[in-house]
């Protein structure tokens, strides 16, 4: 297009005083236009190119909008803002090392396109790359001659800055709205997981000072204790004293003790304060990235995942289309979770055989070790059968999804998601959940004992309960997957892809430093670990989340080791997306989607465990009752012996009974065992006493009373804290009163202008009352 000679102060004038309009409202003030500036040659004639280019789409049918109108918050001088400011310059040290060029008091208005309107647009990102590369020599438009990976690399993912927050916002420009929301959550939870962890440490710390003061285990240790107990399994077992018990009866009291029933109820409503201040926070995040009118709009398409291509469906799928994969994948969950409950058993099967097989070692020293033995190798076993699993468990639900054909990909990406938490919550609290509710419930009796396969005695818990073993497991397992899955994994099997995919590209007989050279930033790139989503990032956090609220009343330092693990995982996750993974495709998104859903209902469930934890698997009721009903003193003095029953050795099942009757050096004519059982000299010989009724009508007392005030006081948290923050809620309505009187103006500025082409043409006037049912209607 020729350049005109004439008009071209004409149409610098127009801009110059559009660019002078300004409007201003109660608090905010708009600048509407361009900077005011005087134009350059140079750059009056880029104006007037892209002027008409516009033009020349607009002839077109295109309809543009123009993302170029600001406003400015004004921030009030309120308390509340001063101490906010003060904060801010408080915590000023912990913020990275990025400095925005926009003010933060400055933001641009927009408005979300209409839906119908959707066919108009030209695609998001058309003058991007498909496979977008990594930015590296491309200069930052936050930090001028510093590349956006190497901001991320020094201020994000570095060990060093481990205490610093997060440059979510530049995540976001490079990553996109999905990839920086995880990481907003994932440091939000982190966060939250300090007070938790102070709190742990408390707890832990009051049983370790109280530990001297316990008077049931300081009955349990006293040298003159000559209680002779039954023995824990048959033939080779024999009898024991209690005294022997006095380490694990200490070891137990420092995580069941009644500080544990404070930190339960404590960390409901943290989780309860977690969601609360995930939702405000997302909202603000919502309302910085102009996601407040996004919707996620699913195109109706089925990615083939086979050949990473897009299929249409050219029929609809009818439910008899679908009901045999969904029949494969019930029938195939139910045998995942089979397969698991199998495991489980075998692990059984281990600790009954071998407990056995060491009871019969010569080796004094072995059979003194056989409970510590059998349970820290048990719980070795589970952990690594739970590793194996999760890999089996997460091919098995990609495959059960594909077999649906879901309509689109978010439906693909839940149903996914579903699938894939259920067996892996399944796999990592079917041992931990046998331990603390079955372990020990359904043994029988001496004299009267249960067997599996008529051949294993169903096993039972020490005599200081099943809470240090579930502690252990707990604990195992809580690590392992953290150091080896969540850490080892994922920093050796991208590193090691990476080395195979170099290895086997076909780069030519080239001589290595020519290679280097000669590669380019697409060849670079593509020895690096394709994206899989952030569906693995999320579930070992959920899980995670699992062993922090789940059983936190048997293992009050969860919290802290998930502490130390996340200040890691953050810098790890992020080293991993910047180094060594492709850069993927930015996706918008306004929340976490399914993954909120999950976490509600995680915190719900916890709620009802740890109930059931304290209530049943600890001994807080049974000492609350002795103390308030059956002591004379109203205290703890003779709780041992409440608790303890007594059996005739003369009324064992023939085989049973121990090899070695002088073991301890005398005759054992009564020994004792723990429950609550009529004495062999009553009239109901071995019934279940009055006092197990007590304390098992006490016990769901407590169960339905702690799960009702918690929950209460978990709805009246979420009932407090607004899911809206006030200051974005005022923003929010700001903006809206400014959108219409922006458009009225401008659709008031087109009736004037069609009144006036009417005029020149004599034409019929346009109608007021058009005007206004067009202004109601938008």
């Amino acid at each position: 297009v020729k350049k005109p000679t004439g008009g071209r102060s004409s149409r610098q004038s127009n801009l110059l005083t559009e660019n002078a309009v300004t409007r201003s409202l109660p608090g905010v003030n708009v600048e509407l236009g361009y900077s005011g500036e005087t134009f350059s040659s140079q750059e009056d004639h880029k104006t007037f190119q892209r002027e008409e280019f516009e033009k020349q789409l607009v002839d077109m049918g295109l309809e543009l909008e123009k993302e170029e109108d600001v406003y400015e918050v004004k921030q009030s001088g309120s308390v509340t803002e001063k101490i906010s400011s003060l904060v801010s310059k408080i915590l000023e040290p912990l913020h990275p090392q990025v400095e925005e060029r926009q003010p933060k008091n400055i933001k641009h208005l927009s408005h979300t396109f209409s839906r119908e309107k959707h066919h108009l647009l030209l695609g998001s990102g058309v003058y991007m790359a498909a496979y977008p590369l990594h930015d590296v020599s491309t200069s930052s438009s936050l930090l001028p001659h510093i590349s956006v990976v190497s901001l991320l690399y020094e201020e994000w993912a570095n060990y060093s800055v481990f205490f610093k927050y997060q440059p979510i916002g530049l995540v976001r420009k490079y990553f996109g709205e999905k990839i920086a929301l995880y990481f907003a959550w994932l440091g939000l939870y982190t966060q939250m997981l300090i007070p938790a962890s102070l709190v742990g440490v408390i707890v832990f710390l009051y049983g370790c000072a109280t530990v001297d003061d316990n008077i049931p285990s300081m009955e349990i240790c006293h040298p003159e204790n000559n209680i002779t107990m039954c023995p824990l399994c048959d033939q080779v077992c024999s009898y024991w004293k209690l005294s022997t018990a006095c380490g694990t009866a200490r070891a137990s009291h420092l995580f069941d003790n009644p500080a544990t029933v404070f930190f339960s109820i404590f960390m409901a409503l943290w989780a309860a304060m977690f969601m609360e201040h995930w939702k405000r926070r997302q909202m603000r995040l919502n309302y910085e990235w102009d996601l407040t009118g996004f919707e996620d709009e699913e195109v109706s398409e089925v990615k083939d995942r086979k050949c990473n291509c897009l299929s249409f469906q050219m029929e609809k799928l009818t439910y008899q289309d679908r009901l045999p994969a969904y029949m494969t994948n019930v029938v195939m969950m139910l045998l995942m979770i089979g397969v698991t409950f199998a495991t489980v058993f075998g692990v059984i099967f281990y600790r009954i055989s071998t407990k056995a097989a060491l009871h019969m070692s010569s080796n004094p020293v072995t059979r003194s070790h056989v409970q510590l033995t059998v349970k820290t190798t048990a719980a070795i076993i589970n952990l690594v059968v739970i590793l194996i699993l999760d890999e089996v468990y997460g091919a098995v639900a990609r495959w059960l999804t594909v077999l649906e054909v879901p309509k689109t990909d978010k439906s693909f990406e839940e149903r996914l998601i579903f699938k894939t938490f259920i067996l892996k919550f399944v796999n990592a609290f079917s041992p931990i959940i046998y331990i603390a509710f079955f372990r020990g419930r359904f043994v029988g009796r001496p004299g009267s004992y249960l067997y599996v396969s008529e051949s294993y005695r169903m096993e039972e818990c020490a005599y200081g309960g099943c809470l240090m073993e579930l502690c252990i497991q707990l604990s195992i397992t809580m690590l392992g997957k953290q150091l080896i899955q969540n850490n080892l994994f994922e920093i050796g099997i991208p590193k090691l892809k990476k080395l195979l995919r170099y290895i086997q590209s076909k780069q030519g007989a080239v001589p290595e430093e020519e290679r280097q050279k000669k590669l380019q930033r697409y060849e670079t790139d593509h020895f690096l670990e394709p994206f899989a989503g952030l569906t693995p990032e999320y579930m070992e956090m959920i899980i995670q989340f699992g062993f922090v609220t789940l059983f936190v009343a048997s293992f009050p330092l969860a919290p802290l080791f998930a502490l130390l693990n996340n200040i890691i995982e953050i810098r790890l996750d992020a080293k991993k997306f910047v180094t060594e993974l492709r850069r993927p495709v930015g996706a918008r998104a306004k929340d976490i989607g399914i993954w909120y859903n999950i976490l509600r209902g995680v915190a719900k469930v916890a709620v009802i465990i740890n109930a059931f934890v304290i209530s049943f698997t600890s001994d807080f009721i049974p000492r609350m009752v002795y103390q308030y009903k059956y002591s004379q003193e109203g205290s703890m003095h003779g709780f041992v012996n409440h608790t303890l029953s007594f059996f005739n050795v003369s009324h064992f099942q023939e085989g049973s009974e121990p090899l070695d009757q002088l073991h301890l050096g005398y005759p054992v004519e009564i020994c004792r065992y723990k429950d609550y059982r009529e004495p062999p000299w009553s009239n109901t010989p071995y019934e279940l006493s009055k006092e197990f009724w007590t304390v098992l009508a006490v016990r769901l007392s407590f169960v339905i009373v702690f799960q009702n005030v918690v929950m209460l006081m978990s709805d009246i948290v979420d009932w407090l804290i607004p899911d809206i923050p006030k200051d974005i809620s005022v923003q929010i309505h700001k903006e809206k009163i400014l959108l219409v009187d922006l458009f009225m103006k401008e659709e008031q500025g087109k009736v004037r202008n069609l009144e006036k082409r009417e005029r020149e043409q004599g034409g019929q006037d346009v109608y007021p009352g058009d005007f206004v049912h067009f202004i109601i209607h938008l």
